[in-house]
Parts: C-alpha cells; structure tokens; sequence
C-alpha cells in the first residue's frame, strides 16, 4: 500500500465500494473503525490486484466477509485464489460469513483480536452468558467464546 503504486482502475473499484458498503461491512467496520482493537484498519484496500473488504497492514491482516454468492465452487476457487495472492502480498487472511457478522458480531471481534494479538485473551471479552444459554436451550455450540483460543 504505502510506497506501491495501485492501478487506477482498482483505486476507483476501492472508491466505488467504499461508497456501496454491505449492511455486514457496515456493522463490522463500526467494531473496526478509530482503532478500537488497538490497530488501524483500512476499508476497501487496494492489496495484490484485489480490493480488500478491510486490511490492517500493521498487523499484515486482512479481513473478508462472504455472502450467500461466496457459497459455489466457483466462488471458493475464486476466493482460494485471492486469498493465495494476499498471503503472497505478505497478509494473513481470515474470512467470517455475513451471517456470523449479524448473529454474533462479539465472536466476530475476538476472534480478529486473536488475530491481531497472537491468541492473548481479549481483556475484557463479550459476555457468554447469552451463548450459554442459547447452547443449553439447544442452540449451536460454543466457539472459542471467551476462552482466548480461536475456534476449532
């Protein structure tokens, strides 16, 4: 990013979605923005030929959110590849669906807080006592809630 020259094409499809921002970026991005988890995220990145949904490049992260297109195999090879090319770039990457977004943001940002901190507890994680109760009344399993270890 800093001292790479971006082509201008991919610089206007940053802008363009940017301006177009899904209702999962949107709620993520607010957990995200201002250095909240103590690093600074970039929105729509420009990284390796792709634009990044958000990308942390103190950290080398980048972040992608998938939605119900994602799901296909030609999706997953698309995704593989773009994945390979921002590792390449020297970026970890992780992926969230934006349903996980929508039901379980706080999960969501502990697990880029592992990320981010090489596994160190969050000091002052979510609450699990609405999972609890939602896995004993028969909801899904908990992941990783609150433990510091990310999930299996």
């Amino acid at each position: 990013m800093a001292g790479m020259r971006q082509q201008p094409v991919l610089i206007r499809r940053a802008q363009e979605l940017r301006r177009t921002v899904t209702a999962a970026e949107r709620r993520l991005w607010h957990r995200l923005r201002v250095r909240q988890l103590g690093f600074k995220f970039r929105r729509q990145a420009p990284i390796a030929n792709f634009v990044a949904d958000f990308a942390c490049p103190a950290a080398r992260l980048v972040i992608e959110l998938d939605g119900g297109g994602h799901g296909t195999d030609e999706a997953e090879a698309r995704d593989s590849t773009r994945s390979r090319a921002l590792e390449l770039a020297g970026y970890r990457v992780i992926r969230f669906w934006n349903h996980e977004v929508f039901e379980d943001t706080d999960n969501v940002v502990e697990r880029i807080w592992n990320e981010l901190y090489g596994g160190a507890p969050h000091p002052d994680p979510p609450s699990t006592r609405g999972r609890e109760q939602a896995h004993r009344d028969g909801g899904p399993p908990l992941r990783g809630a609150g433990t510091g270890s990310p999930p299996p």
